[in-house]
């Protein structure tokens, strides 16, 4: 079953067109890295899909429901709860700073779904035991490491109890040393079969963790495939001259 249909997108900043007719599909469980280089467009992708940004062109269907058909957003009250249904983890951890960490996991939940009491608390305990921060519920985000930083932002999309989770370059903020507590948090997902979008760097994660790879440049998916063929058999030239220069 197809959760993500994309079809034809388009998007430009100005006279910069940053999408080129992108169409893809996502199909329930899977793990889809994105990878290329900088400035081909990923980003911008991934945030479309949760309508942090708006397509110019193209269509875009989460588990069937219509978010944009060419270039046309339907109502915000029927793209509400199409984007309720996804979670993103960005770059920069966004946490409150002046909160805690579980009342930064509980604050979603609390003015979305006015959650409240035990059940409330038993979830965000439950969640940072599941990213390994179980005894970090009274930190403040100062006081914990960027992974451990990003770790919280995981448990926090999670808290919203989402069917898709798009992450974009998750690690890309974090000391090399930091991002494998990250990685294995992710790793961990995709071996549970959360749906998941990731826009990265870290070809040993689209390698392992993923089971297919978008390779995207200059705003077009130039190949798509599984790992073992992107990765061991590209097709389209760029694709391997990318690789060659990051593995």
């Amino acid at each position: 079953m197809s959760v993500i249909e994309v079809e034809g997108l388009q998007k430009s900043f100005g006279r910069l067109q940053v999408l080129k007719d992108i169409s893809f599909q996502v199909e329930q469980g899977d793990c889809v890295a994105i990878i290329g280089p900088s400035g081909s467009g990923k980003s911008t992708l991934l945030r479309c899909l949760i309508e942090l940004e708006t397509a110019d062109g193209g269509s875009i269907r989460i588990h069937g429901q219509l978010l944009v058909e060419r270039g046309i957003y339907a109502p915000a009250a029927k793209t509400r709860p199409i984007i309720a249904r996804m979670g993103m983890v960005f770059q920069q951890f966004n946490l409150y700073p002046h909160l805690n960490v579980v009342d930064n996991l509980e604050l979603a939940p609390k003015l979305v779904k006015g959650l409240r009491g035990a059940e409330l608390r038993g979830r965000s305990l439950e969640l940072l035991h599941k990213v390994g921060l179980a005894e970090k519920a009274s930190s403040f985000p100062g006081q914990l490491s960027g992974g451990q930083q990003q770790r919280v932002a995981i448990a926090r999309a999670l808290m919203m109890e989402p069917e898709i989770l798009l992450f974009d370059e998750p690690t890309s903020a974090l000391d090399p040393e930091l991002t494998g507590e990250v990685l294995s948090v992710m790793k961990e997902l995709a071996r549970e079969r959360m749906t998941m979008v990731v826009v990265t760097h870290e070809m040993g994660f689209a390698r392992d963790a993923a089971n297919r790879v978008l390779f995207m440049h200059d705003g077009c998916i130039l190949e798509e495939g599984s790992p073992e063929r992107i990765f061991s058999n590209p097709q389209r030239e760029r694709t391997r001259v990318f690789l060659q220069s990051v593995l």
